[in-house]
């Protein structure tokens, strides 16, 4: 059964910068931050969370379904999901509006800054859950508009969609009432260590006590360490996975996000969903670019 992937559509322009953003930025002037930054190399990848998560799950033999929106100018984007396969039925096309632009300088520590323009995924709360959701399996709520964040949610819920809730960098949009909403709709919550603490700070919570709810398991990533997996108060360790090279961190978040959906698509206990998501971050990040990345036909076979 299909997966329907809620999040962003964009075009990534990433850079990298031969040195580290510690060296150049001195916290005593940060008040008067003016700094550039020599980038050597640059690239244009199709991107934005929906579009990797999709990317990752068709590759493992799942079923995305897309629910985004993109500018006049994705027509190529469009045609390049249609060409893999992936359901695009819930995608909206915005006349007079460019497709979502992330611009993403990334250091030799694999820090990243990042400028976001939202364009055209400022319209996907126009789209609407289909309220027969007995054929979707499961869910996510990934980085997007504002609105569409909040009206998918509560529409899943009402269609009786079991969800993932993955704030990622959408999450300073929200209030800690509005995170409580979406907590309080969403089945499991995925985030990684810093923005874990910030969702328990905007709460008044913490890690332990938001997992003795409902909530089937809040997950934690933790880069190249792997993940902290809390159920019911009590935390496990999945451990990570090295990485053959370290190239590029850019969708490796997506990359897990797919494993763990093409897990809970086919009813897997959460350990196994998150090994798997953890070798797909290892193998994303040795490559280049957030969709550009093969994976090999043993993937799965001793998990």
């Amino acid at each position: 059964m299909p997966a329907l992937i809620c999040g962003s559509l964009a075009f990534d322009t990433i850079a990298n910068f031969n040195g580290r953003f510690a060296q150049q930025i001195l916290p005593e002037q940060i008040h008067i931050l003016n700094v550039s930054f020599l980038v050597p190399t640059l690239r244009r990848e199709f991107g934005g969370c929906a579009g990797n998560i999709a990317y990752t799950l068709k590759a493992l033999g799942g079923e995305p379904r897309v629910m985004a929106a993109l500018g006049e100018d994705g027509d190529k984007y469009l045609a390049r999901m249609r060409q893999q396969g992936i359901d695009v039925r819930h995608v909206l096309q915005v006349e007079d509006s460019y497709t979502a632009q992330a611009h993403i300088i990334t250091d030799q520590d694999n820090n990243q800054i990042t400028a976001f323009h939202p364009g055209a995924m400022s319209h996907a709360g126009q789209i609407d859950v289909p309220q027969d959701g007995k054929d979707l399996a499961v869910a996510i709520i990934a980085p997007d508009g504002r609105d569409a964040m909040l009206r998918h949610a509560a529409q899943l819920q009402q269609a009786g969609v079991p969800f993932v809730f993955d704030p990622g960098q959408g999450l300073p949009m929200f209030d800690g009432e509005e995170l409580r909403a979406f907590v309080d709709q969403a089945t499991w919550v995925t985030v990684n260590d810093y923005e874990a603490r910030m969702l328990c700070e905007r709460m008044g919570t913490d890690l332990a006590t938001l997992s003795r709810s409902h909530l089937k398991a809040v997950i934690v990533t933790l880069g190249a360490e792997g993940c902290d997996l809390w159920i019911q108060g009590e935390v496990r360790r999945i451990d990570g996975v090295p990485a053959s090279a370290v190239l590029d961190p850019t969708g490796c978040g997506d990359a897990f996000r797919a494993g763990l959906l093409f897990g809970l698509e086919r009813g897997w206990a959460l350990d196994r969903c998150v090994s798997l998501g953890n070798r797909l971050g290892a193998i994303k990040i040795a490559c280049h670019g957030p969709q550009n990345h093969q994976l090999p036909p043993a993937l799965i076979e001793d998990l």
